[in-house]
């Protein structure tokens, strides 16, 4: 009787936190213009808008291109900060890291405000290099967080066995080092790019009537318009989201990667 019980339980809280998606699902096949979940006949005429809503498409666009460059950016950052953490010891080295990690425990409404009063003065806002430093800003403590948790869970003695042997300090990061890390760079670089893709508070600050990303796109459109359109839009975002984990978790398993 218990384990029946607990087995509802979990089915129930599944449900629960899967209804929303599923909601969308169905909203987006709407043959009407309404936002809402009506039992009508299915139609694919909202997906077929998207192909040609320039709005969405160049929102994509400034979205893939911002993602891939802070995850690159983060990565050429977070790694070295990472080792040195892990590494070496020296002065406020906690310091360090906690200013790495802030972030996370600021509200994104805070750090946007904070970074539009800094940019616009000098000129960021609405570019690509100003929303990339922003977005560099509260993902990099992932990377950080992954590749630390790689390296102090790593065996050393290898590294030690190598410069034994004669290794250089770079000789023993890339042929050592970097393939123990790797899985955490790679959940580092794909965390930093989903979120950074997904933006929405901070890009908001920074897009002004320059770049726009999708997420900001997204706001926009719904400020005029309440058709469902944008769930086609959200499923095809999630599909993407999901096509992303199946590509991580088949070529090198979901589990390594997560846990370094």
């Amino acid at each position: 009787m218990l384990k029946v019980l607990h087995r509802a339980m979990i089915v129930a809280i599944y449900l629960f936190l899967l209804a929303p998606i599923i909601v969308v699902f169905f909203i987006s096949f709407n043959s009407s213009n309404r936002l809402a979940l009506a039992f009508e006949p299915p139609s694919l005429q909202w997906y077929a808008n998207l192909l040609s809503n320039q709005g969405f498409i160049e929102g994509a666009r400034v979205s893939f291109i911002t993602a891939s460059i802070t995850a690159i950016v983060v990565l050429l950052i977070g790694v070295p900060v990472s080792l040195a953490v892990a590494r070496y010891r020296f002065k406020f080295k906690g310091a360090v890291e906690a200013l790495f990690i802030s972030p996370l425990v600021v509200p994104s409404v805070v750090l946007g405000l904070g970074l539009l009063l800094v940019f616009q003065p000098i000129g960021l806002t609405g570019t690509f290099a100003g929303i990339v430093i922003a977005h560099t800003g509260i993902t990099i403590p992932y990377v950080i967080r992954t590749t630390l948790m790689s390296l102090t869970t790593a065996d050393v003695s290898c590294e030690e066995a190598a410069k034994v042997l004669g290794a250089n300090s770079w000789t023993t990061f890339r042929r050592i080092t970097l393939p123990i890390i790797f899985p955490g760079l790679i959940a580092g670089a794909v965390m930093a790019f989903i979120i950074s893709f997904d933006e929405a508070v901070i890009s908001l600050f920074i897009a002004g009537s320059g770049r726009v990303t999708l997420p900001v796109e997204m706001f926009r459109y719904l400020q005029y318009r309440s058709d469902p359109e944008i769930a086609a839009l959200s499923v095809v975002l999630i599909l993407i989201s999901v096509i992303i984990v199946l590509v991580v978790e088949r070529a090198m398993g979901l589990r390594k990667v997560m846990n370094g």
